[in-house]
């Protein structure tokens, strides 16, 4: 089963921007990333604020990953309830915190390929879905995922961004994959 899990010394590297910084966390800010979108071939939201705020500008994410919760609490009503749209298909995924795992990953490449909106409704934590998104999205897509108390990051695919991100998930191996001895042999 393949999966990947996020080591203690990869939680720096994450916290660097992977793209372009938008201030804010508004509405507003996602019409500036709306408006600087050069026709993308998909259009991927990481967030649940992320999500509320591109669908109150009244743009549709291709892909959008929410848990109905913002900064590690229950997101209010508005959010939750803003987070879905007719349009959308909904998946839930089971994926834990500080995990990416093989249902998340089976439903990213599924959600990449559809022609309807995709809305994965993660049990557990998405905040790492915008890796496997990133390695699996149509080369010019586009990632937008939130930075709390900051703002929105827009991340445009490219070869060597793909290339650079495959690397970090190379590097988050899990326990067993480490010691080669699966967790419930132990």
């Amino acid at each position: 089963m393949k999966r990947y899990c996020l080591p203690e010394d990869l939680r720096e590297e994450l916290r660097k921007l992977h793209g372009d910084l938008y201030l804010g966390d508004g509405t507003e800010t996602a019409r500036k990333i709306i408006k600087d979108l050069k026709n993308p071939a998909k259009i991927i939201s990481v967030g649940d604020i992320v999500t509320f705020n591109l669908l109150s500008a009244g743009l549709v994410p291709n892909v959008s990953f929410v848990d109905d919760r913002t900064k590690r609490s229950p997101a209010s009503n508005e959010i939750m309830h803003g987070t879905k749209h007719p349009r959308f298909k909904t998946i839930e995924v089971e994926n834990p915190p500080g995990m990416i795992t093989e249902e998340l990953l089976r439903e990213v490449a599924k959600a990449m390929d559809s022609d309807t909106p995709v809305r994965i409704f993660i049990k557990g934590e998405e905040d790492l879905a915008a890796l496997p998104a990133i390695a699996m999205a149509p080369l010019s897509s586009v990632i937008i995922y939130g930075l709390p108390d900051v703002g929105a990051v827009s991340v445009k695919v490219t070869d060597k961004k793909k290339k650079e991100i495959q690397s970090l998930l190379d590097r988050m191996k899990c326990e067993e994959e480490k010691n080669g001895t699966p967790d419930h042999q132990r």
